[in-house]
């Protein structure tokens, strides 16, 4: 039995609808190249390596760009964010399209080349043995700048995420980040999706809410 075959019950979702506007560039974020080929796609290679169905791509900004770039390599379902409200906006866009089966949906950046295989099937693999409702995989860096801060109780425990916009000066000084990787249980995902307000300083749906 192949890896994906212990994971039919595992839904992708990539967001891929950003406009990169950091990078001063035309073109969709996720569709800059590395390694001679489009971010986007050595996401959805590395997904597929683990989940052969049920692989989402979130499509906004130069939607068809990025349908016809990502065609051309894979067989995968399509969810258009018409407005770029935020990361949470667009994995709600997407739940229409989980199938029934779908137990736990893992979240992944479309502009994130290099994850790889081992860490995602660690972090799923976590997940499922402590019947995890919800899974981040977060990051100590030196220079934490421009990334959600992975706040923490007493007990070693997540509190919040806070993005670098809405952070106080004391936690932008956490090293722990955030790596926009995620893994929900399906049920708990939909319950609360339509929970989230945008109350923050970029007035966007975060998912990290």
């Amino acid at each position: 039995m192949g890896i994906a075959m212990d994971y039919n019950d595992v839904g992708v979702v990539i967001l891929a609808a950003g406009k990169g506007t950091r990078m001063k560039s035309d073109m969709a974020k996720v569709l800059h190249k590395v390694a001679a080929k489009s971010m986007v796609v050595h996401v959805i290679e590395c997904a597929k390596k683990i989940v052969r169905d049920n692989v989402i791509v979130v499509v906004g900004h130069q939607a068809q760009t990025v349908k016809d770039e990502v065609g051309k390599h894979f067989k995968v379902d399509f969810a258009v964010q018409e407005q770029l409200l935020g990361t949470g906006d667009a994995v709600k866009t997407a739940i229409p399209d989980l199938k029934s089966g779908i137990k736990d949906v893992l979240v992944l950046c479309g502009d994130v080349p290099l994850i790889q295989e081992n860490t995602l099937l660690n972090m799923l693999n976590q997940h499922k043995e402590n019947q995890a409702k919800v899974s981040v995989l977060a990051v100590d860096v030196d220079d934490p700048a421009g990334y959600g801060r992975i706040v923490l109780d007493d007990h070693n425990q997540m509190l919040c995420i806070k993005e670098e916009a809405d952070a106080s000066v004391a936690e932008k000084e956490i090293k722990k980040i955030n790596t926009g990787i995620y893994c929900f249980d399906k049920k708990l995902l939909v319950s609360v999706i339509d929970e989230i307000k945008p109350d923050n300083n970029q007035a966007e749906y975060y998912l990290t809410d």
